[in-house]
Formats: structure tokens, sequence, C-alpha cells
């Protein structure tokens, strides 16, 4: 980290019997993580709080806790870790900063860093998450630890912050645990990392830029991108219907390897969501989208943006699928089941009255992405699984209903 630790007050996580303990302690920055698990403990959150919704991908557990930072000298650091986690995202149920005083949450190697002051001002701060009960939900921070700092140069032992949450991501062995998977991989798994197609499929490797994991409330799982020039996005209805389930969500720009087959992403850009627009109507089979805001638009605006089709796709038009499959990092589904074999197709143009269908290869968290033909224009949203028939929603009946709610292009 670039702020020098002189002694840490840390909250050093571990599984143990179903519980994870906890330890206060005060130790060099270089011993932090090697603090062994004493009293007193975190738990796992009843069982009505954790993440679930039909259709969307689990990815983390909420586990409760208590620690406080605090002005003393032994108290302006806490390490929230959990071993083997994918991202630790962190709740204070309160702040008590004088002014210019403030706290950061960071990674152990300061890549990622959100400042928060005791105004919570994202213009000058970081970007954040509300849940509708007192407090906020600091950005997560990927990997399994998170260093949260005060900065502060008073002399006082007074309390500055209360932690009482947080969620820890799952990692892939419990991912496929914890769900229920249709089969949507048609034959053999032809998906790559983005990065592979670089050179070879310029244009589709630049259409993906614009596509974000999203992680809903903390727990769940899809994926979404920005639509049109203004600060719009869509997801699916089925991810998230609500101005509150926006609020509590993040979306992850260029979040992808950085090397094809590396397994090295990097946490790319992070902004919350802001205002929700407009919901379809019906049922998750139908149109199922969910049109949203950003906050700090400005920070992925560099990523792109794509437009939808707006007149009927034909059975046969070649198409290609980015997203976040079981919210790994970002995979293109370009071939149907080799590489430079068969390109991916729409099977059946009017599988219904509101879906196309195709076997590009898909997975649990591809809910939300968008289906994309030679040209480039989104012809579908992707939500539903199946082989031979994944499904997505008709983009120009979308829209229809949305056409006066962004700018198309």
């Amino acid at each position: 980290m670039k702020h020098a630790l002189r002694r840490l007050r840390t909250v050093a996580i571990a599984l143990s019997a179903g519980t994870l303990g906890l330890s206060l302690l005060s130790v060099p920055a270089a011993e932090a993580h090697s603090v062994q698990p004493l009293a007193p403990h975190s738990e796992r959150a009843p069982e009505s709080e954790q993440f679930s919704a039909e259709g969307v991908t689990t990815v983390g557990e909420l586990r409760t806790t208590t620690g406080s930072l605090s002005y003393a000298q032994d108290g302006g650091t806490q390490i929230i870790r959990h071993p083997g986690a994918s991202y630790v995202k962190v709740h204070f149920s309160s702040l008590r900063l004088a002014h210019g005083d403030y706290v950061t949450v960071s990674s152990p190697d300061g890549r990622e860093s959100y400042r928060y002051d005791r105004y919570l001002n994202r213009a000058t701060g970081a970007d954040y998450t509300t849940d509708g009960q007192p407090g906020f939900w600091a950005m997560s921070v990927e990997g399994d630890t998170a260093v949260v700092t005060l900065h502060s140069s008073r002399a006082s032992r007074s309390s500055a912050a209360t932690i009482d949450r947080f969620w820890r991501g799952y990692d892939r062995t419990e991912i496929t645990q914890h769900n229920f998977t249709t089969q949507s991989v048609c034959s053999t798994d032809a998906r790559r990392d983005v990065v592979c197609y670089q050179t070879s499929h310029p244009n589709e490797y630049a259409r993906g830029r614009a596509v974000a994991r999203l992680l809903i409330s903390g727990g769940g799982m899809c994926t979404t991108w920005r639509v049109g020039n203004t600060n719009r996005m869509l997801t699916n209805k089925h991810c998230f219907s609500t101005q509150s389930a926006v609020s509590g969500s993040e979306m992850q720009f260029n979040y992808q390897c950085a090397t094809c087959g590396g397994s090295n992403p990097g946490a790319g850009t992070k902004v919350s969501g802001a205002t929700l627009y407009k919901v379809s109507s019906g049922g998750s089979n139908q149109l199922d989208y969910t049109l949203y805001s950003v906050n700090n638009f400005a920070n992925i605006q560099s990523f792109g943006t794509l437009y939808l089709a707006t007149t009927a796709t034909t059975t046969g038009t070649r198409n290609y699928v980015p997203g976040h499959g079981d919210g790994n990092p970002k995979r293109l589904s370009i071939f149907e089941d080799t590489q430079n074999g068969a390109n991916c197709t729409v099977k059946n143009a009017n599988y219904n009255t509101w879906n196309i269908s195709y076997s590009c290869d898909t997975s649990g968290g591809n809910s939300g992405s968008p289906v994309l033909n030679a040209s480039h224009r989104v012809i579908a949203l992707h939500h539903l699984g199946g082989c031979p028939s994944n499904q997505g929603a008709k983009a120009h009946l979308i829209y229809n209903e949305i056409a006066s709610l962004i700018d198309n292009g």
C-alpha cells in the first residue's frame, strides 16, 4: 500500500467449524496476513439475508461481524480477510469522521482503493452501494483481503467507524455447489477469453469492452452493458428490477484476463447503479429487460457502447455473445464448437413471440449479455439457457419500448 502502516489492529478471518474467527491484534504490517483466528468471531448471516434470485448466479456469502476504527494510535487499520475468497465487500454501519478525515478500503497491494469521507461525496471520493439499512457498502475489492484504513492526524481515542457485515465471494467450486445450471454449453465449450480475439477479431473484441460484470446486492452475478450514447445500461429484469436493487449493485467494466487463458484478470473499473428507468412487463420468458443508469458515468465512457437493432433479425444470421458466464472474466462466444470452425448463427429468428434462439455457448452469469450480429448491432438480450435453444429477447421489440429513453445512434 502507499500509506505507511505503523501498527495494525487486524480483523483476520478464517474458516473454522462453520464459523469464522476474528482477531483484533496489534501487529507489524508484514505479519498482518499470518494472524491466527481468535475470538470474537463472525458468523454466516441468516438465510433470509443471503442472496437468492431465480435465474441469477449466486456468487457470495453474507457474514456478520463486529469491528471498528478509532483515532487511537493502534486502531486506525483493520484487515478483513477470508482465505480463498474471490472478493470482499465491506459494510459500514456508521462513519463518525471529522472534516478532512477519510477512510479507504483497499486491496493489500493498493491497486484497488476506494475513499470515503463523512459526506460520501462521489465527486470527490469513491463509489458505494446501499441496501436501505443504516450505513453503506464500500465497493468490493478483488481477492480475499480488504484493508480498511482511517486517515487522520487527530489525537483522540474516539470511535471513527463501525464495520458490521461483509460479503465474501465464493471460489469456483462453491459457485458450482450453490447453483443449478441449465445446460447451455452446446457440445464443446468454444468460449475463450476476450483477449484471445484481440488480433483475429478486433471488432468483436472492441464491442465487448462495453460489456460489464454485474454484482447484484453483494451476492449475485449477471452481465450488463452500455446501450446508446447516453448514461444508460441494460440487463435482464430477472437480474434486478427495483430501484433498491439498482442502488445496491456494482457494474465492473474491463474485468477480463490480460493474456489468453491466463486466469489473470485485473480489477477493472467499478461503478454503482444510479437510477432505474424502465422494466419490462411479463415474465422472464418474455422481453425480460431492465434499463438503468450508473454513477460516475465519465469513468466508463472510454469503454464504448452498443446499439440495438431496430428491425427483426433472420434465421442463419451470424451472431456472437460477450459476457461473464458463471461470474468469470469476460469471454466471447464466437464459434459453435471449435475455434475457427462454424460460426454461431441464429437458429430460429422467431422462436416465439419474444425470443430468437441460438446455440452459441453461455452459462449462468451470462444473463443480460448482448447477442450481436456481424454488423455489431445487438439483435437480442440473452436470458434463457438450454441446448440447442439458448434464447435472447428480440432487441427490436425492446427498442420499440425504450426508444424515447435512449440515444441509439
